[in-house]
């Protein structure tokens, strides 16, 4: 009995570490350059920060696909007559890539994101944000080594921030992160 036990532990243990190839964990933070596209009304990009979970599924060799879980904080500053006004989102982000792997440590990562509206902090009464947000992001990804990577990449928001405003999220982000 002590055996088969010892046996089924051990091939678990194989199992997981042949699986543990295909699936990386990880965290990563980093800045936010944010702003909003499509407005009339002026304004000015923020820096500001996000930081979360991320995970590569390695299917072929030079393809994954990336998920990751994010807090974001996106936004802008608006230039008015009455003075300059600071709108700062807090988001819940999802984005799903496809990473493509031009070399061993270079990658390409396209794909779509939901972003789901946390909170709203803003210099003005206005608490009129949508509370979901499409974007799609493009960028590159280079590893320092097997577990430490850097990260640059553009979100491009495709839905409305606001009902009351044709403003859409734009955000080039700047990461650091390390895989498990």
């Amino acid at each position: 009995m002590k055996k088969s036990i010892l046996v089924i532990t051990l091939l678990f243990v194989l199992s997981f570490s042949a699986k543990a190839q295909l699936l990386q964990i990880g965290a990563k933070a980093g800045l936010n350059y944010a702003n909003f596209s499509g407005t009339e009304i002026q304004t000015d990009a923020i820096t500001s920060y996000h930081a979360g979970l991320i995970a590569e599924i390695k299917l072929l060799d030079k393809f994954a696909i990336q998920p990751e879980l994010l807090y974001t904080t996106q936004g802008a500053t608006y230039n008015t007559a009455l003075g300059d006004f600071k709108n700062e989102l807090g988001y819940i982000a999802i984005p799903v890539f496809a990473k493509i792997y031009l070399s061993k440590s270079f990658s390409l990562e396209l794909g779509p994101q939901a972003s789901f509206l946390l909170s709203e902090k803003n210099d003005f009464d206005v608490n009129n944000a949508n509370t979901f947000d499409f974007a799609v992001d493009a960028g590159l990804s280079f590893k320092i080594t097997k577990n430490i990577f850097v990260q640059g990449r553009y979100v491009l928001g495709l839905t409305e921030v606001s009902s009351n405003a044709e403003a859409k999220n734009s955000v080039l982000q700047f990461s650091a992160g390390l895989m498990f």
